[in-house]
């Protein structure tokens, strides 16, 4: 299985078969808030108790073996930059950000990246070869400026990477089942895919079903990871 559930206790959390290192897709299953961030909540900017976010960091820390006060967030705004981090960007939860970005790359060890996704599309890179790693925030407006394949670019440029040694998981998203948007949407997939864009915006009672997942699996390809080295999650967090 491409996906694969994983329990620490009670936290709940899926790995993906292609990205050979330390990961997570968390759930929100294993933590400590109440009400309606129940329970693992590790947004810090929603409004939940601030210790109980922490103490959140601090379980899943401890299952993935990482420093819940040692890791690379960012400040994300729905665009493409991707940023190289290093170890002058860890930073624990609440520290400030001085940064935007909705990518992080590096090839530094030891160096947790985080991205926060709730119906956008989260994305992990691993290159095997190198030791690089990366971490992709691609919501729609993102998925449209080609935001994996700028990720991917870079990490080649900047890292030494070559694309057909990258591996990418496309975590769970909403997903076409879900995803009712407009024609503008469609005519944005429709700019960054040509006459490809019909496979993933389905016309339907006026609307247009959208494939976040499979757009984004065809841009990684466009930027030359193979097909069989990306997982796909078939989850949807409408759905579920």
């Amino acid at each position: 299985m491409p996906f694969t559930e994983n329990r620490v206790g009670e936290l709940l959390y899926m790995t993906a078969s292609n990205i050979g290192t330390v990961h997570a897709f968390t759930t929100r299953f294993g933590g400590v808030s109440g009400g309606v961030y129940s329970s693992m909540n590790l947004g810090y900017k929603e409004g939940d108790d601030p210790e109980n976010v922490r103490r959140n960091y601090a379980i899943l820390g401890a299952a993935l073996r990482v420093d819940p006060d040692g890791l690379v967030f960012s400040h994300q705004v729905h665009k493409d930059e991707v940023r190289v981090a290093g170890s002058a960007d860890r930073r624990a939860p609440y520290a400030p950000i001085p940064y935007e970005a909705d990518g992080l790359i590096t090839a530094e060890e030891d160096l947790p990246l985080i991205i926060f996704s709730a119906d956008c599309t989260p994305i992990l890179l691993h290159d095997p070869v190198r030791g690089a790693v990366g971490a992709v925030h691609a919501g729609w407006r993102g998925t449209v400026r080609d935001i994996v394949g700028t990720a991917v670019g870079q990490m080649a440029r900047e890292l030494g990477c070559r694309p057909a040694d990258i591996r990418a998981a496309i975590g769970p998203c909403i997903s076409a089942c879900c995803f009712e948007t407009g024609k503008d949407v469609r005519d944005a997939v429709e700019r960054v895919l040509g006459d490809q864009a019909s496979r993933f915006a389905v016309p339907r009672g006026g609307k247009y079903m959208v494939d976040l997942k499979g757009v984004n699996a065809m841009l990684l390809e466009r930027a030359g990871l193979a097909r069989e080295n990306i997982d796909v999650s078939p989850e949807c967090t409408s759905c579920r």
